[in-house]
């Protein structure tokens, strides 16, 4: 990842994604249309110097690219719930890691936001009841 990330953090989605290399960049524009077809209504923010997906005022899910891989944070509900998926991906509480050779496919992609929109609801109904 170029260092002018953290020396200048990008002011939205596309600058982010402009200082990428070209690898990562489709590989990361395909996973952002992937999200997008799931949650089309959802808020494109950048937060801790990635892109990420916010829905109802609420983080959703972020990406990021790195010098060695690519990383989807769909948060641990997500990754924990659908570990059986995710074998052949190193993961790590909250963090699903990738390469552009060795993309997620979309269908997992989708079952990882779906889970973490039905996480966030289930939080939100929670704390409207205490």
């Amino acid at each position: 990842m170029k260092e002018t990330i953290k020396s200048n953090p990008p002011h939205n989605v596309e600058d982010y994604l402009a200082r990428v290399p070209p690898i990562q960049r489709k590989a990361l524009e395909q996973l952002r249309r992937t999200i997008k077809s799931v949650v089309p209504g959802a808020v494109e923010v950048i937060s801790y110097q990635m892109p990420t997906f916010k829905l109802n005022g609420r983080m959703l899910v972020s990406y990021a690219a790195f010098n060695e891989h690519c990383s989807f944070f769909p948060g641990a509900g997500p990754v924990d719930a659908h570990a059986d998926d995710l074998k052949s991906f190193a993961t790590s509480k909250g963090t699903v890691r990738f390469t552009p050779e060795q993309p997620l496919p979309a269908a997992l992609v989708k079952k990882l936001v779906r889970t973490r929109i039905k996480l966030n609801a289930a939080a939100q109904q929670k704390r409207k009841a205490v």
